[in-house]
């Protein structure tokens, strides 16, 4: 992953901290759309499935994942405009049946119905993710990892995207509980 790339999310995570937005897990930084599909096929998401993309942002994975793959799509999102963008755009696009935004906190919900868990975070609040998701994961749920990776945990697989057609690249990490 570029330098540059890395102390741009670092610092935005410290500008949030520093504003009072210490609850905030990550910045927002858009996955691209071609990244996204891979997530989605590297967790190997199936019709039918719950998915749940913790800290979802515009909502690009819950609507693919809806869209795409007919899954049962849920976003995290604790930022009220990126929760409302998103929800508006799973309204215009009639996927309300199979996708929805939580406007919540991700560490306070229950993941135990998943499938698969898709994650943008940086590294120290991938920490505090881990625990929780230890709990409630079903035997056979999968997480797939965008950039960083859980610590303690032994990935099944690794996936480098050498460039996402934007000038860098990526690592998908996918674990199985």
């Amino acid at each position: 992953m570029p330098k540059v790339f890395l102390l741009t999310l670092l610092g935005c995570a410290a500008a949030a901290a520093q504003t009072g937005d210490a609850e905030k897990l990550a910045p927002y930084y858009p996955t691209p759309e071609t990244i996204v599909e891979k997530m989605l096929q590297l967790g190997g998401l199936k019709a039918g499935e719950k998915v749940y993309d913790l800290g979802s942002g515009d909502g690009r994975i819950v609507i693919m994942a809806a869209q795409k793959f007919h899954a049962d799509a849920v976003g995290v999102e604790l930022d009220k405009d990126l929760w409302k963008l998103s929800t508006d755009k799973i309204r215009k696009l009639h996927l309300e049946k199979n996708a929805r935004i939580v406007n919540g906190d991700l560490l306070k919900q229950n993941y135990s119905s998943a499938d698969l868990i898709t994650v943008y975070l940086l590294p120290g609040f991938i920490d505090k993710v881990q625990p929780m998701l230890d709990e409630q994961l079903k035997k056979g749920a999968r997480v797939v990892a965008h950039d960083f990776e859980f610590k303690n945990w032994t990935p099944e697989k690794v996936e480098n995207i050498a460039d996402d057609g934007e000038g860098r690249s990526h690592t998908l990490y996918l674990y199985r509980k």
